[in-house]
């Protein structure tokens, strides 16, 4: 279990929170402008946000006048739909040694220490929404998901 997020769920959590904090200023943000503000490869958040699109957490348009924008959902998804939709629940099965066969029938010698762990880890993961890390309202919080 990764206690820190891996880049692809970080870009997806922080172009969503990006979009998302600036709604009210523009209705469309471009991939360029979320890569340069993020300071993240553009082509790799592009996939990311592709993703994101697929499953509904936010719309896009495509054009010169297109680009990413919230819908009636997005403040509703949790940070563990986020990572299932970048492809990143195994995280939960994955031994803290890094033994292959490592199970409750068959465990590392972390194993039971841990599992408690991996429990809470999960259930905040899926009991924080995005809404709810939008409503933090923190001074500064744009720039915070800008710095890595």
């Amino acid at each position: 279990m990764r206690m820190i997020f891996s880049k692809t769920f970080g870009y997806a959590l922080r172009g969503v929170l990006y979009v998302a904090m600036l709604r009210e200023d523009k209705e469309r943000i471009q991939l360029d402008e979320i890569a340069e503000q993020l300071s993240v490869p553009r082509h790799f958040l592009g996939n990311v946000m592709k993703k994101l699109v697929k499953a509904g957490v936010i719309n896009s348009k495509k054009g010169p006048y297109g680009g990413f924008y919230v819908n009636d959902r997005t403040s509703e998804f949790t940070l563990l739909q986020l990572k299932e939709f970048t492809g990143e629940v195994e995280d939960f099965d994955i031994c803290v040694l890094r033994f292959r066969k490592c199970n409750s029938a068959n465990p590392c010698p972390m194993h039971n220490q841990v599992e408690s762990l991996r429990r809470k880890w999960q259930e905040l993961l899926a009991s924080t929404t995005i809404g709810d890390l939008l409503r933090k309202n923190e001074p500064d919080f744009i720039k915070s998901i800008s710095v890595i």
